[in-house]
């Protein structure tokens, strides 16, 4: 008998007929004599509704703290409706909220992050027999509020209460049948990936690949919890993210080609002139993280205009780019560069693998099919098992398909996309 915890994200519970479907899977794995957990996320689009609510009704940005009671309610609807349509299939259901489940947070309004996890109810309610579904994407704080865990929040969910209750496997699904060589709505012929790394899966994650979210991989690499990636709308094997071993046994040292990972949601800022001295960079990029602002991508180069310094680029989510300006152009009076320069519609394309490194025919593999592509290249930056470069926007796809078949990833077969959304 295993004990599972099943992920639901919102395209698997979008409207009442979805919901059966996942009450069925639930309880097959249950009268199998599975002890099941479940995980849900609210229904289709209702986060984005509530989103749109909020601003119909607060101008400006409305209060932290009601965002979170708001957006949080998603979820909860979600958990009551499951727990009745598994009642209806005779199997007894208990629903709880994250603070119900024991999750414990900062204090951090929209962006909380788990401190603890203490699942007495659920552990008890297992023990019974029953099975528990809680609401995703949400805790309860040191200050006892509601708080939400960030978009993706319910994969860290699902990830932690596996970890908490010792799960054999968090199974997490979605609208496609595993993760893919690259996004199945820009490659149709990208290969499902039956088997995977935890540490390509964290690069994956990290770069634009949107099935996962990165704080739930990590998750999963810390506490060495087992993931299977399936589709809630077929019986597809999926994909096994395997922790704590090696990708297979008879790979050697030839490079495996995990997959390729896209972001289309960059800004870059340069920061030009920097006097060439220690300390530059740290004093710009330390003033960008005081403003809050996660830094991806980072080059350093020698101007070409005096060889006394320097400009620093970096990489960002785009809707942070204004404030990462504004914090950069707040030193530079201070420190004498001359100006700063700000691009949206910027790009990223990761090819994931293991062996890259040390086979060098990949890199020139990869910028050969770039090339040929027309893709023009601003920035690189590499891993042992990872090759970022970022360019515009516009020939991001064409990268991307460009890629796929440069390394042979194509099959025959169309992926198969069943809700839309990729979660």
């Amino acid at each position: 008998m295993a004990l599972l915890v099943m992920k639901f994200g919102g395209s698997s519970v979008a409207d009442a007929e979805a919901m059966r479907r996942v009450a069925q899977r639930v309880v097959s794995a249950h009268r199998a004599g599975d002890r099941v957990a479940v995980v849900v996320s609210a229904m289709g689009d209702t986060t984005d509704d509530l989103l749109d609510l909020a601003g119909q009704i607060a101008s400006g940005t409305p209060p932290e703290r009601e965002m979170d009671m708001l957006l949080s309610a998603g979820e909860r609807i979600s958990m009551a409706l499951l727990a009745m349509a598994i009642e209806q299939l005779g199997v007894p259901a208990r629903s709880y909220t994250g603070a119900q489940a024991g999750m414990r947070t900062d204090t951090a309004h929209g962006r909380a992050r788990l401190l603890d996890v203490q699942p007495d109810r659920v552990r008890r309610t297992l023990e019974d027999g029953a099975v528990a579904i809680v609401a995703g994407f949400q805790g309860i704080s040191t200050d006892d509020d509601i708080t939400t865990l960030g978009r993706g929040g319910s994969d860290t969910t699902a990830v932690a209460l596996a970890a908490a209750l010792g799960a054999d496997v968090c199974e997490i699904y979605t609208d496609v049948d595993g993760l893919y060589t690259a996004d199945p709505r820009i490659v149709p012929s990208a290969r499902r990936v039956t088997r995977i790394t935890i540490e390509e899966t964290l690069e994956m994650a990290a770069h634009g690949a949107k099935i996962l979210h990165l704080r739930a991989v990590e998750y999963a690499r810390r506490f060495q919890v087992p993931l299977h990636v399936r589709s809630s709308f077929s019986d597809q094997e999926g994909t096994w993210i395997l922790v704590g071993r090696p990708l297979t046994e008879d790979t050697m040292e030839e490079p495996i080609i995990s997959g390729i990972a896209h972001d289309k949601s960059l800004g870059k800022v340069t920061a030009v002139g920097v006097p060439d001295r220690p300390g530059a960079a740290a004093a710009v990029i330390g003033a960008v993280s005081e403003a809050g602002v996660s830094i991806d991508m980072i080059v350093q180069n020698v101007s070409t205009s005096n060889a006394e310094t320097s400009d620093i680029s970096f990489t960002l989510p785009e809707t942070d780019g204004q404030t990462a300006v504004a914090a950069v152009r707040g030193l530079q009076e201070q420190m004498g560069f001359s100006d700063v320069l700000y691009t949206s519609h910027v790009g990223k394309l990761s090819l994931v693998g293991a062996g890259m490194r040390s086979n060098p025919s990949v890199a020139s593999r990869l910028f050969s099919a770039l090339a040929d592509a027309g893709v023009n290249i601003e920035m690189i930056s590499t891993s042992e098992i990872r090759i970022s470069v970022i360019c515009d926007q516009t020939d991001l796809e064409a990268g991307v398909r460009a890629v796929h078949t440069a390394f042979d990833l194509d099959t025959e077969v169309e992926a198969v996309v069943y809700g839309g959304t990729g979660r």
